[in-house]
Parts: C-alpha cells; sequence; structure tokens
C-alpha cells in the first residue's frame, strides 16, 4: 500500500469523518459497500420539487395532455437513465470520478472545460435552484423568514457534501423511507383530485413540438445527473458485478424521475385558485396534516438533492487541476460552493420582497385563462 492510500483507506467506510482527498484514485483497501446502496441514492436526489415541475412544465408550458406528458416523460427520462446505467457500471473497474474519466475523451487540458462548465452549472447554479424550493417550503411550514430558512437548508447540504462521500450516502438512505411514503401519500391525493382525461390545454406550444420539448427536457434534466454516476460508484469494490451497479443507478434515476414528473403533469390538471410560492400552489389542494408533510418532504428532498450537486460540483472543480492542500481540497470546495451558491440563491428570492398577487404574472390563472392548473405566484 502506498503512503498516499493511507488517509482514503483509514477512510473507508467511516460516516462521521471527513473524506480525504479530491478527485483520487480509490485504493482497493478502501473500497466497501454494495451496487443496491445506489438505488437510494439515486431514488432520494430526484423525490424533490424542481422533478414535479418538470412534469408541470410539460402540461402548462408545452401543452401536453396528462398522457402525451407521461409519454414524453417516460421517452426523456428513460434516455437519461440509460446513459447511467452505462457511467455508473464504470466507477467500481476505474475508482475515479466522472470528471477524472473524461480525460479520457478530452484528455488532462481539455477536460478543464467540461469540468468548469459542471462546477458552475451544479454546484453553484443548481444548488441555488433547488434551495430556493426548499426555503419556500420550510418558510411555509414554519413560519421562518425567507432567508433564514434559505440558511438553514443551506447550511444543511454543505455540511454533508463537506463530510463528503459515505455521509452523502448515509443521509440519502435515511431519506429515502420517508420521501417515498410522503410522495406515495401525496400522488394518491393528487391523482384523485387530478382530470387526467383533461385536454391538452391552450396556449401551450402543442403538437410534436410540445412532445419534442417534454422529450428533450426530461431527458436533460435526468442525464444533467451522469456527470455524477462515477462519483457515487467508485467506492464500491472493483469485483462487483459491472450489470447490478449500473441497474441499480439507473432505476433509482428512472424511476423517481418518473413517478415525480408525472405527479407533477398530474397536479397541472386539478382546478384550483391557490397562489403564493411555487410550493404553496403544489400543497394547496392537499388535506392540511399531508400538505406539512408534503413541505417538509420538499425540504428535505432539496437537502438531498444539493448534497449531491455540491459535492460533485466540488469535485468538478478540483478535477480542473486547482492546486488546493492535498488533504482538504474538495472538502474546502465544498464550503466555497455552499457560500457562493447561498448568495446567488438570496440575491433575486430572499433580497427582494415579493410584489402583490396583482401585480405578479400568471398569479391565479393558468395558461388557458381558466382556473384549472397551476398558479406561479
Amino acid at each position: 500500500m502506498a503512503l498516499t492510500d493511507e488517509p482514503q483507506v483509514a477512510y473507508g467506510d467511516r460516516v462521521a469523518a471527513i473524506e480525504p482527498g479530491g478527485d483520487d484514485h480509490i485504493p482497493e483497501a478502501a473500497r466497501h459497500g454494495t451496487p443496491r446502496k445506489l438505488f437510494w441514492t439515486w431514488m432520494s436526489p430526484n423525490m424533490e420539487f424542481a422533478t414535479i415541475f418538470i412534469g408541470v412544465l410539460s402540461v402548462t408550458a408545452f401543452g401536453m395532455n396528462f398522457w402525451q406528458a407521461s409519454l414524453g416523460l417516460a421517452v426523456g427520462i428513460g434516455l437519461g437513465a440509460a446513459a447511467h446505467y452505462v457511467l455508473s457500471a464504470r466507477g467500481p473497474l476505474h475508482g475515479v470520478p466522472q470528471m477524472v474519466l473524461g480525460r479520457v475523451a478530452f484528455g488532462y487540458r481539455g477536460n478543464a472545460l467540461p469540468a468548469t462548465f459542471m462546477s458552475i452549472m451544479c454546484g453553484v447554479g443548481w444548488f441555488a435552484t433547488n434551495s430556493v424550493s426548499g426555503a419556500f417550503a420550510l418558510n411555509t411550514l414554519t413560519g421562518l423568514p425567507k432567508v433564514p430558512a434559505l440558511l438553514v437548508i443551506v447550511v444543511a447540504q454543505t455540511a454533508f457534501a463537506f463530510f463528503g462521500h459515505n455521509l452523502v450516502q448515509a443521509f440519502e438512505r435515511i431519506a429515502f423511507p420517508l420521501l417515498a411514503i410522503v410522495f406515495a401519500l401525496v400522488t394518491v391525493s393528487v391523482f384523485a383530485e387530478a382530470d387526467l382525461g383533461a385536454p391538452a390545454p391552450a396556449g401551450g406550444v402543442g403538437g410534436i413540438g410540445g412532445f419534442l420539448l417534454t422529450v428533450g427536457t426530461a431527458f436533460g434534466y435526468a442525464a444533467g445527473w451522469n456527470p455524477y454516476a462515477a462519483d457515487y460508484s467508485r467506492y464500491l469494490p472493483s469485483t462487483v458485478s459491472r450489470t447490478a451497479t449500473g441497474l441499480y443507478a439507473a432505476a433509482g434515476l428512472f424511476i423517481s424521475c418518473l413517478w415525480l414528473s408525472m405527479l407533477g403533469a398530474a397536479s397541472a390538471t386539478i382546478a384550483s385558485t391557490v397562489t403564493g410560492s411555487p410550493t404553496d400552489v403544489f400543497t394547496g389542494n392537499l388535506p392540511n396534516l399531508l400538505a406539512d408533510l408534503a413541505l417538509l418532504a420538499i425540504a428535505v428532498g432539496a437537502v438531498a438533492a444539493n448534497a449531491l450537486n455540491v459535492y460533485s460540483g466540488a469535485m468538478a472543480f478540483v478535477t480542473m487541476g486547482v492546486k488546493l492542500p492535498v488533504h482538504t481540497q474538495r472538502a474546502l470546495v465544498c464550503v466555497v460552493f455552499g457560500g457562493v451558491g447561498f448568495l446567488v440563491a438570496w440575491w433575486p428570492g430572499g433580497r427582494w420582497p415579493m410584489p402583490p398577487p396583482a401585480t405578479r404574472p400568471s398569479c391565479s390563472l393558468s395558461p388557458t385563462g381558466s382556473d384549472r392548473g397551476w398558479a406561479w405566484c
């Protein structure tokens, strides 16, 4: 065993420990786990509000009815999950993050471009987006002001990413039962109220164009996780089945994305005049107790998604070749990304007060001009 492997071997399967290093190869002595854990690693992060929103868009913006939307979502998400299968299966064999594997195609220097793009778009952009939905949910659930609510969400998800791989996967495993049970109950309630036979709303794109937009959006959302794939399978022993590794990862991604996006599409067919934040609108037609549980699940789901976004965004940044203290480089970058992501999320959402409903576009009417659909305020 090389001396440089000692910190990683000591880290092993410890959860309450800071993962050392950055984009280093994981020695065999430090490998642990089974492919099964990848199922909840990819289920939990997608049981969040952004996944619901792509289903809403397919109906309200792209002009699909529920069944057309469901087909388009299944095709797009299926393509993204297929790519995830291939990339996740490579992790145990090579033992390095996905962005390091990108050097095979782009070269060491050329790989800096996709690594930079990923670190900014995912480590900061998606981080800020999901943080806002989590903060909205926490604000409505607890009455905590928006900025403190945002701070709670940001600190929680940054802390998981700071400690690293083992704590991130442990959190996804713990969050999975809560998220699955709550969203199963929400699904029953929403589908009981939804008008699944409603025609496609007027005002959307509609036709083949709307369908292709649905497919493309769903694919982009699911495939957006592809650059993370090997990050969470690289600690598996090199002897595990590549087929099982790919299948568990792809199944978690496909089931969670399709489930919640179809839930969003169904919710867009419910007649409603509820106004407020997007999370308020989604939970506004649920029974009070279930609405509170859904808000809690949205907040937890945001943390589950962003723990991966910050962790892998920091990993991509390290892959760019930036020189930092070798044993703490990934952890330090996670803290920086958490701070920057908070500022990006706070600037438009927390710093500016929300205008009165009458001045906000589409505050209580859907694109059809009726009371059907979501009231985005």
